[in-house]
């Protein structure tokens, strides 16, 4: 039996980086526990303070098949490149000049969004199809493949 997965992200704004890959993904704020019309009135029914209640987010997909991201604050900042990313598969099917058009439209959306440009790599036959390499708002690395 397959096990389901979450992806943890240690970050500075939990709140703001989830809203950024929700963004990215197509998913949707994780809704509040049961028992609570909002995650307000769940912190308040808990008595989180204010100033711990950015301490964690999560983003799902709306579908139910992706994974959920979970998103908490830790105390560093970003140290180095990551060893773990994420490919967003933005241009599935598509290739040469089709492709590289659909990356980087995506690429300007997640900018509007906060997100960095940082590389692109042209194709090059026979393997390499063409990808853009992103930051995220918090300089975590990704894909748009």
């Amino acid at each position: 039996m397959a096990r389901e997965v979450q992806i943890t992200f240690d970050c500075g704004d939990p709140a703001k980086l989830a809203a950024f890959w929700a963004e990215a993904l197509h998913y949707r704020l994780d809704g509040p526990p049961p028992g609570f019309e909002s995650w307000e009135q769940a912190l308040d029914a808990w008595d989180v303070p204010p100033e711990r209640r950015n301490d964690a987010s999560a983003v799902v997909d709306p579908d139910g098949s992706g994974p959920r991201l979970f998103f908490q604050r830790v105390p560093e900042g970003k140290q180095a490149k990551n060893r773990v990313h994420l490919d967003l598969r933005a241009a599935p099917g598509l290739s040469g000049e089709a492709r590289m058009a659909a990356l980087e439209s995506e690429a300007d959306r997640l900018v509007s969004h906060g997100a960095t440009r940082l590389h692109r790599q042209d194709p090059a036959a026979p393997l390499h199809l063409g990808h853009i390499i992103m930051a995220d708002p918090e300089g975590n690395e990704f894909c748009l493949d």
